[in-house]
């Protein structure tokens, strides 16, 4: 992590990953980039439908290769890079038939690593192969949900899941958020754990950095109107007045299970994600 001298009460709060120890590059391969336009939280009826979001900086968006189309030919990691849209490192992976594709890094992976997605590739971080074929406590990032859906789980940085059984035609994986769960073992993955790591450990230390990165304020509850929240109104500071916490719309927050009780999928959870102290 790399801290500033306190010559303003900013910079004194301000802690960030000192980036010149880690890229070996400050400039995107052009042909695997696009312009995005940013949403600001809206629909495609122009609502709000997520609150605090807009502004910020102009992005280039990256287009990094999630899926796991490029099997049994020998590739070669060429550069780590920033990446504005996650917080995970990416890296620019030139194959042995000269096609470039950017991939989420695995940490600790150097530049020239040979990297392969195979179903006999060694399970060496960066590598890409089938469920079936990773051996139980090996850590994963990128998983498939679906055979040949590209890679949906365990993406951001400093993330993995740890392979625990194979049973049946499944494999039973451990998630980041604790809960156990059943993945077809065909189903592609990559090994290793997510790069930038102690991105976790950043301190932005002002406000103003907030509105770079397109996150507009947030205003507390309880110092708004009776009209426009639960926890409004009073003189003074009051508590939130009300048994349960809930949202600016009443629905109930903190406890209540949200999950679908119905859902396709339950079948396929093995053990339900532990919350609060005992996590």
């Amino acid at each position: 992590m790399k801290t500033y001298k306190p010559t303003t009460p900013s910079r004194r709060n301000m802690a960030t990953i000192d980036y010149r120890k880690i890229l070996t590059t400050s400039t995107p391969h052009k042909a695997l980039t696009k312009g995005a336009a940013g949403k600001g939280g809206r629909n495609n009826r122009g609502r709000v439908t997520v609150r605090h979001q807009g502004g910020g900086n102009k992005k280039l968006y990256r287009d990094v290769d999630f899926g796991y189309t490029k099997r049994d030919i020998p590739a070669k990691l060429t550069t780590i890079e920033y990446d504005p849209y996650r917080t995970a490192f990416i890296g620019l992976v030139v194959y042995k038939d000269g096609d470039k594709r950017y991939m989420v890094v695995p940490k600790g992976l150097p530049v020239d690593t040979a990297i392969l997605a195979s179903e006999k590739a060694p399970l060496t971080p960066g590598n890409k192969l089938p469920l079936s074929k990773i051996a139980v406590g090996t850590f994963v990032y990128n998983i498939e949900i679906k055979p040949n859906g590209g890679g949906k789980l365990a993406r951001s940085a400093g993330n993995y899941a740890q392979v625990v059984a194979h049973d049946a035609g499944y494999t039973s994986v451990k998630m980041p958020s604790s809960e156990i769960r059943k993945i077809l073992d065909t189903c592609w993955a990559t090994i290793g754990v997510v790069s930038n790591d102690e991105y976790h450990l950043t301190k932005w230390g002002k406000a103003g950095k907030s509105r770079w990165k397109g996150v507009r304020p947030t205003v507390r509850g309880s110092a708004q109107n009776p009209v426009d929240h639960p926890y409004g109104g009073g003189e003074g500071a009051q508590g939130r007045g009300t048994r349960r916490p809930k949202t600016k719309w009443g629905k109930i927050t903190g406890g209540r299970k949200t999950r679908t009780p119905k859902k396709y999928s339950n079948h396929l959870i093995v053990s339900r994600r532990k919350v609060g102290k005992k996590k």
